[in-house]
């Protein structure tokens, strides 16, 4: 009957999920061989897939403890069980078993459950049902354990309490024994019955049943004086149990991997003022427990990998878990035009999550870019937003986080290492000896590695033995004939160091005078950074790794990471790198903070996987507010035609963050510097130069309407700011074409502040979509590049100098041509040249290079110098940072 249950339903489980091959892993530390067929006989009867791991006879508690660490985070193992002797089974191997995979109900978590009434939270275990199911009405009968023993014996006593039994305990040598045994309606034997307990010592009529461990053990004596006729084993049955509460098992397993209802806890917020400083905020905040945020927002535990009291990553198994989840809402924070200063789209990110989240119940996620180390000891400070709308703990946000930046520096320098090496070996040594380096004798074997053979079918040779190689062919296998003056690929660093902008490599005698001038760029230049913020999968980064072209060989022709065999090293120290960082705001809502592209050079936008997998987990009504660098004529315009390519995501509203601040500059208000106080204009009430401003945002208002996705704009408002001010900015917006436009104030009141954004992004977000790209990629480079002067910068035409028209003309030739085009163009106007604010017109765009990052998956042409190393100020940040040696904590970010 059991058997048959347990098949019926598991065959209906298995109806419903296909792919389910549910699988129970046994381990035995005996040479006991009926007790292991009969485990394999019943889970084959009821469809179960079984491993038994055999460990010899004498193995430790540590050794068996071992082995079930190792099943227990192995994703295909569902279901752990344990056949041990007696003596093993102590709390420390029982309580080593995950709680979710202990099918036996014997870890002190299950057995908790038990006894705390939560029967539908738990597993009994497989004997205590086998015993339940044999003893028939026993309310308000005495049942007696005898040999009976630890959590086996309070599971028993439990469930026995629960049906209305009076339940006795005691061992084989008690001397009340004979006593309990004459008055006892059923009695349990634990262990196997000494032969000096006579069966004439039970009460007539009485129901006796043995679940001793060995029932099934061929060496079992079943002796007329320990079997009395009345004797009732659990053997076979017990182990119809366990393959029973496997199928229970599953049940729960497939229930956990469903979408979860969040039950999110916000932290309560008592904004002050004046308001303090960022630092100060976040330190007066106490964070959640990540792993404690995570269970709130649905995530499972093996689903993270904890860093700290405050941060994890997230593995992208969640994506696969979560694949029939409808997505939630997707919103994107950008800028107007801004001054040096910037305008708050961080701080206006994560208001709006902490709006919608802690204070209107809806779900949301904010999707953040992580900061680059070098300016936070430099002239930026930090970046994690500011005053009550930030994320939390800030020291940890703005420094080493969870080490994505160090991997990546680590990854570039190894293919500038690669390179550099290559290009000597090849210069010193004859075609032979490189190949018979490149691939040795080893233990008397020669072969190819695996990207061995893959460049060896790239060049048409479909050869796999070493031996075989024609000397034409040795020679192509082994010259990649690099031109240094073509190499693209720098160095990176993660401090802002002016002098690494240009050095001299190879100077030592070693490198025998091949000496080369070369640079460094800031590590989240590399364009290994732009590829983990693009990227869909491990598989999509290895092979967007393998396209990067590092250099032209001699002929023209690209040179890539594929070509030097280093991009499964690159992969590998990437491979945590590509899991999202869970953080929270001060308001206890997620967030995730993930790659940090430059917005010039890049596309300067956060990671497509932190989106994929936030969009899942705030479920179908919930929001995901991502922000996009520097003003929507860059980054918003990256974000659609770069971004939402290579994601397949489509937006659902444009936040466009503006300021009274900004505004009046665009007016014609003096130049704002960082550093140097505002001019009276900026903190005077001045309603005509708020209007003639305007005229900025008005266009990028018309250029988020380019893309056919509805506006909401989000006035930051700033303590100078007159109400008449703030109502005409509002007013303006709504006449130009926004769906709103909402004045907000989260700076100095929390999620409280930025309330009616929240409302309306909800009523936006509503609105029909018809969201489009703008420009074919089918379209030639220079089209491409056209289109975007034109249509967002407001540019009559572009002009090409002969480098750039010389470098279309190349990436055309070698395929490159229906890339995305990723404008590398100043962030402080709409042209190109910084001090034309509001909204220039008639003027040429001028082209002065065209540069490819062919894995990351664009052409980025160059308007203008981009610096790619900052450099420090004469008083750069690091004077006001300081550590307490007794706290140990950090002083003077802000």
């Amino acid at each position: 009957k059991v058997t048959e249950n347990a098949k019926s339903s598991l065959a209906s489980l298995k109806r419903e999920n296909p792919q389910l091959e549910p699988t129970l892993a046994i381990i035995q530390a005996h040479n006991d061989q009926l007790i292991q067929e009969a485990n394999k006989n019943f889970a084959k009867e009821i469809g179960l897939r079984v491993i038994h791991i055999c460990l010899p006879e004498g193995s430790t508690k540590d050794e068996i403890v071992s082995e079930i660490l190792r099943l227990n985070e192995d994703p295909n193992v569902q279901g752990l069980a344990l056949d041990l002797p007696e003596s093993l089974y102590s709390s420390k191997v029982l309580n080593a078993v995950k709680p979710e995979k202990d099918v036996d109900g014997l870890s002190s978590v299950n057995l908790g459950r038990l006894l705390h009434g939560d029967v539908y939270d738990c597993l009994i275990p497989p004997a205590v049902c086998a015993v339940m199911e044999l003893l028939e009405d026993i309310g308000g009968k005495k049942v007696l354990l005898v040999g009976v023993r630890g959590a086996e014996s309070a599971a028993l006593q439990s469930v026995l309490q629960r049906e209305g039994a009076a339940v006795l305990s005691c061992h084989w040598g008690a001397p009340q024994l004979q006593s309990e045994l004459r008055h006892a309606d059923a009695v349990v034997f634990g262990s196997t019955k000494p032969g000096d307990v006579p069966v004439s010592w039970i009460k007539p009529g009485a129901t006796v049943i043995n679940c001793a461990h060995d029932l099934l053990s061929e060496k079992h004596n079943y002796g007329q004086h320990n079997n009395p006729a009345a004797e009732k084993t659990v053997g076979s049955l017990a182990v119809a149990m366990r393959m029973q509460n496997m199928v229970k098992n599953m049940e729960r397993w497939i229930q956990s991997q469903q979408y979860r209802k969040w039950d999110l806890h916000s932290l309560k917020l008592q904004p002050l003022s004046p308001v303090p400083s960022d630092i100060e905020i976040s330190r007066a905040q106490s964070p959640k427990a990540v792993d404690v945020l995570a269970k709130e927002i649905g995530l499972l535990t093996d689903e993270i990998e904890i860093y700290g009291q405050t941060k994890a990553k997230v593995r992208l198994s969640l994506l696969e878990r979560l694949k029939d989840q409808p997505d939630g809402k997707y919103v994107l924070v950008a800028g107007i035009t801004p001054t040096p200063l910037g305008e708050g789209k961080s701080t206006v990110t994560v208001g709006l999550v902490q709006a919608l989240t802690a204070h209107l119940n809806i779900n949301s996620f904010a999707c953040l870019r992580q900061p680059s180390q070098g300016p936070t000891f430099g002239v930026k400070g930090g970046a994690a937003g500011g005053g009550y709308a930030q994320v939390i703990p800030m020291e940890e946000f703005n420094l080493h986080l969870t080490g994505d930046i160090h991997a990546i520096t680590a990854a570039n320098n190894l293919l500038a290492a690669a390179i550099d090496a290559r290009i000597l070996h090849e210069n010193t040594q004859s075609d032979k000896s490189l190949y018979n380096r490149l691939v040795p004798v080893v233990n008397g074997v020669r072969g190819f590695s695996a990207i061995q053979l893959a460049r060896l079918r790239r060049l048409g040779i479909n050869k796999t033995d070493p031996e075989t190689l024609t000397e034409e062919e040795i020679s192509k296998f082994v010259r990649l004939d690099i031109d240094p003056s073509t190499i693209t690929w720098q160095r990176v660093v993660d401090t802002n160091d002016r002098f690494l902008r240009k050095i001299t490599v190879g100077q030592a005698n070693t490198e025998k005078g091949f000496v080369r001038q070369a640079q460094f760029d800031i590590a989240v230049a590399s364009e290994i950074m732009a590829i983990l913020a693009l990227t869909t999968s491990l598989q999509d980064m290895k092979e967007r790794l393998g396209k990067m072209v590092v250099a032209n060989d001699k002929k023209g022709e690209p040179v890539t990471a594929e070509d030097l065999g280093v991009t499964g090293a690159l992969a590998v120290l990437m491979k945590d790198a590509i899991k999202p960082t869970l953080m929270q705001t001060l308001e206890g809502t997620p967030v995730f903070v993930h790659a940090g592209p430059f917005a010039n050079i890049a596309h300067g936008n956060s990671s497509v996987l932190a989106d994929k997998i936030a969009l899942k987990l705030v479920g179908e009504k919930g929001f995901v507010v991502t922000e996009a660098g520097f003003g929507a004529d860059i980054g918003m315009e990256k974000f659609f035609n770069i971004k939402c390519r290579a994601s397949g995501l489509v937006p659902s509203v444009v936040v466009l963050v503006a300021t009274v601040r900004a505004l009046k500059m665009h007016g014609g208000g003096p130049n704002v510097t960082a550093g140097a106080p505002l001019k009276k204009e900026y903190t005077e009430e001045n309603l005509q130069l708020v209007a003639d401003g305007c005229c900025n945002l008005q266009k990028q208002i018309q250029i988020t309407q380019l893309f056919g996705v509805p506006v909401v704009v989000a006035l930051n408002v700033f303590k100078t700011d007159s109400p008449a001010e703030v109502d005409l900015v509002c007013k303006i917006a709504k006449e130009c074409g926004a769906f709103d436009a909402v004045p907000c104030n989260h700076w100095s009141a929390g999620g409280r502040g930025a309330v009616k954004l929240a409302q309306a992004v909800e009523k936006a977000a509503n609105q029909k979509n018809c969201f489009k790209y703008l420009y074919s990629l089918e379209l030639p480079i220079v089209e491409k590049i056209r289109i975007i002067a034109q249509k967002v910068y407001g540019a009559q035409d572009i002009e090409l100098s002969p480098v750039a028209q010389s470098q279309v003309d190349r990436y055309t030739r070698q395929g490159f041509g229906n890339l995305p085009i990723c404008m590398a163009k100043t962030h402080l106007s709409l042209s190109h040249q910084p001090e034309r604010k509001g909204v220039p017109t008639g003027f040429i765009l001028p082209i002065s290079d065209v540069r490819a990052s062919i894995g990351a998956g664009f052409i980025y042409p160059l308007v203008g110098t981009m610096s790619t190393m900052p450099g420090l100020p004469t008083r750069p940040c690091f004077y006001d940072i300081d550590l307490d040696p007794i706290t140990e904590q950090v002083k003077g970010l802000f």
